[in-house]
């Protein structure tokens, strides 16, 4: 019984570690875009934030909440796209560790260009953030502007998981 419980232990602990990110891919619009259409089959959860951003980093337990939740789920899949500066790629690592973030996390170096691809994701997004855009079968079903409650995040979820 007590090896079966440390096996367990170890178990649980690698899956843990495999579960966070040590890199984070560095996206261009149009690879973030790519990325996006090859979820065709999934709900897609697409958040944009920042490290610096509150209202982000306030909601984000709730995300992983969620995410974990429906971590079984094949049809289901978060993404969190920081849009912090490429210099500040170290400090989203450890934004990652420190918070445990398990849904994967990219950084969209983009931000020269941001007039331009902002409205090809959302005509209503004013550029703030966080924002939450939410995709089923390739086509975008829901965009939520501001921060998100668990509550929120999972009856969108829900109703769109099905």
């Amino acid at each position: 019984m007590k090896n079966l419980l440390t096996i367990l232990i170890i178990f649980l602990f690698g899956t843990f570690c495999k579960a966070q990110q040590t890199e984070v891919s560095v996206l261009k619009y149009e690879d973030l875009e790519k990325k996006i259409q090859l979820e065709k089959d999934k709900l897609l959860v697409v958040n944009f934030w920042a490290t610096t951003c509150a209202p982000c980093v306030k909601e984000l337990p709730h995300f992983m909440e969620v995410n974990h939740q429906y971590a079984g789920n094949p049809k289901f899949k978060m993404i969190l796209v920081s849009l912090d500066r490429l210099v500040d790629k170290e400090r989203v690592l450890k934004f990652i560790k420190t918070k445990n973030l398990s849904a994967e996390v990219v950084l969209l170096d983009d931000i020269k260009r941001m007039n331009t691809w902002i409205p090809k994701f959302e005509k209503n997004w004013d550029g703030n953030i966080p924002v939450t855009l939410f995709y089923k079968n390739g086509e975008k079903v829901y965009f939520n502007d501001g921060e998100m409650s668990k509550e929120e995040l999972e009856k969108i979820i829900t109703e769109n998981l099905q």
